[in-house]
């Protein structure tokens, strides 16, 4: 609560010195009473320290107004979207799981060979390709060229292919590299030549041991990263028209639409902390030591 409380003040602050929406809703041809009786209708005439306390009460029983666009509740508008942006998300953090894992082990695996290092050359510089580019180089290949699959909106699971891919793309390289040099370092440990040394055959030493206790601090980047990973979601679905929050947070900033930016910025505050607390909870449940170590 404290934390939503604090991002909110903030984010009521700095929206306030952004402009007025006033002058938005009123268009071009607005008169000075038009702008009086807008102001005056929704309260934004009042002394600025009047509506945020009016804010905080508000918020506090997370009631963050009604759009000044559609007049809807904008809590109510955020949480209609907030499903597809999760479902963006999760399929972006199971591509991060699956790819990290499988090619963080290759990599890891006697990193000293050549084609090793040159996969390793290749994370590096994909790590500076900004994510939007590669949203739209798949756009381009898949649905101007081949004509694959489909780069606007949610039409069903091929839908979430191309966003979900570059959006897994903002932090992919990142988590492969931790997982490299987490395997890389493994595989030097006491039970890694404990395990060869009792006959066990080199996929078995990496996927039974070495990968489940890399898992630990793969889940913990992603953990870390969830924040910015929703961060990459605005960029994703403007650019693949997603109809999740990010998209619509987007808009309401251009239309200076402050309830609804509030509310998102509420919920996607909780979102982060909430993902954070289930990613704590289950690193002990991956890594039986930590786990005793609780006990």
């Amino acid at each position: 609560m404290i934390l939503v409380v604090s991002i909110s003040t903030l984010l009521f602050f700095m929206l306030r010195v952004t402009g007025d929406p006033a002058l938005v809703l009123a268009g071009d041809l607005s008169t000075d009473e038009d702008l009086a009786r807008i102001r005056s209708f929704y309260g934004l005439d009042k002394p600025l320290i009047i509506q945020y306390i009016l804010f905080i009460w508000q918020a506090l029983r997370l009631n963050f107004g009604k759009s000044l666009v559609s007049f809807e509740d904008a809590m109510g508008l955020v949480l209609e979207k907030m499903p597809a942006t999760v479902e963006l998300a999760l399929a972006a953090i199971l591509l991060n799981l699956v790819v990290a894992l499988l090619v963080g082990a290759w990599l890891g695996y006697r990193p000293q060979r050549i084609d090793r290092r040159i996969g390793l050359f290749g994370v590096l510089v994909s790590q500076g390709i900004p994510g939007f580019v590669i949203g739209l180089i798949l756009i381009q290949v898949f649905a101007v060229h081949l004509k694959v699959l489909p780069s606007i909106g949610n039409q069903g699971l091929h839908s979430l292919i191309l966003p979900s891919i570059t959006l897994a793309s903002f932090m992919l390289p990142r988590v492969i590299r931790l997982t490299a040099a987490n395997v890389d370092e493994a595989m030097r440990e006491d039970y890694v030549r404990t395990a060869r040394a009792s006959g066990a055959t080199s996929r078995i030493v990496l996927f039974r041991h070495v990968l489940p206790n890399t898992l630990v601090g793969t889940l913990a980047l992603i953990g870390v990263q969830f924040g910015f990973l929703l961060s990459g979601s605005l960029i994703t679905e403007t650019l693949f028209a997603w109809p999740g929050v990010g998209l619509q947070l987007i808009e309401a900033v251009r239309a200076l639409d402050f309830p609804v930016v509030q509310a998102t910025v509420a919920v996607v505050a909780v979102l982060v902390f909430v993902v954070q607390a289930v990613v704590d909870a289950l690193i002990p449940l991956v890594d039986p030591r930590l786990r005793s170590r609780r006990v």
